[in-house]
C-alpha cells in the first residue's frame, strides 16, 4: 500500500525525466489495480513505454487517459506527436513516388523564391491641395443618400449635389418629403 501517491508519483517522474524508463515501469505495475482509474498512472506508464520505443502500448495507455481526463491535453498533446513520429516512420520506409503536381509546385516555389520584382521609385510629392478639395461632378450618382451628406453640402456651398439628395431622400422617405421639399426651397433661392 501506498501512504503517499503525490511523493510515489513524483519518483516515478524523476524516473523517466532521467531516462529511467525501465525503472519507472517496475515501480508501477505493482500498482496497475490500484489506479486503474487513475489518470496520472496511465501518462506515467504511457511516458515509460514511449521511452522504451513501444509505441503501440503508449499510445493505448495515452488513449485511456484521454478517456479518464478528455480536457486535460497533456495526454492528447503526446498521443498526437506519437502518431505524427509513426506516421514518419513510416513514409521514411516507403520509397518515394514520383508525383507530378507536386513536382511543378517544387518547380514553381523554387522560381518564386528567385523572383525580384522590379525596382520603382515613388514621387515623395504629396497630392496638392487643390487636387484634394476637386469635388466630384454634379452627375455623379450617390450611392447612399443620406441628411448628414446633404447638410455637408450645403454647408460647403455644393448647393446641386444637395439638392439632388434631398431629391433622392423624398422617394427613399416619402414620410419626410415635406421637410425635405423645404430644404430644396431653400437651396434654389441660394442658386
Amino acid at each position: 500500500m501506498i501512504r503517499e501517491p503525490y511523493l510515489f508519483f513524483a519518483e516515478v517522474s524523476l524516473d523517466l525525466s532521467r531516462g529511467r524508463f525501465q525503472s519507472g515501469i517496475n515501480k508501477l505495475d505493482p500498482f496497475s489495480e490500484l489506479f486503474a482509474d487513475s489518470y496520472l498512472f496511465h501518462l506515467l506508464y504511457a511516458k515509460a513505454l514511449k521511452g522504451l520505443r513501444n509505441n503501440t502500448l503508449a499510445g493505448e495507455y495515452f488513449r485511456k487517459c484521454c478517456a479518464i481526463a478528455p480536457a486535460n491535453q497533456i495526454a492528447w498533446q503526446e498521443l498526437i506527436e506519437l502518431q505524427a513520429s509513426a506516421g514518419k516512420e513510416e513514409l521514411l520506409a516507403q520509397p518515394p513516388v514520383f508525383d507530378p503536381v507536386t513536382d511543378e509546385l517544387e518547380k514553381l516555389t523554387a522560381a518564386l523564391m528567385k523572383f525580384e520584382p522590379a525596382k520603382t521609385t515613388e514621387n515623395a510629392d504629396p497630392t496638392s491641395i487643390l487636387e484634394q478639395r476637386q469635388p466630384f461632378s454634379d452627375d455623379t450618382t450617390i450611392a447612399v443618400p443620406t441628411e448628414s451628406l446633404a447638410n455637408l453640402f450645403t454647408k460647403q456651398g455644393a448647393y446641386k449635389k444637395a439638392i439632388k439628395i434631398y431629391t433622392h431622400l423624398i422617394q427613399l422617405k416619402p414620410q419626410n418629403a415635406e421637410l425635405y421639399q423645404q430644404e430644396i426651397d431653400s437651396l434654389l433661392e441660394k442658386l
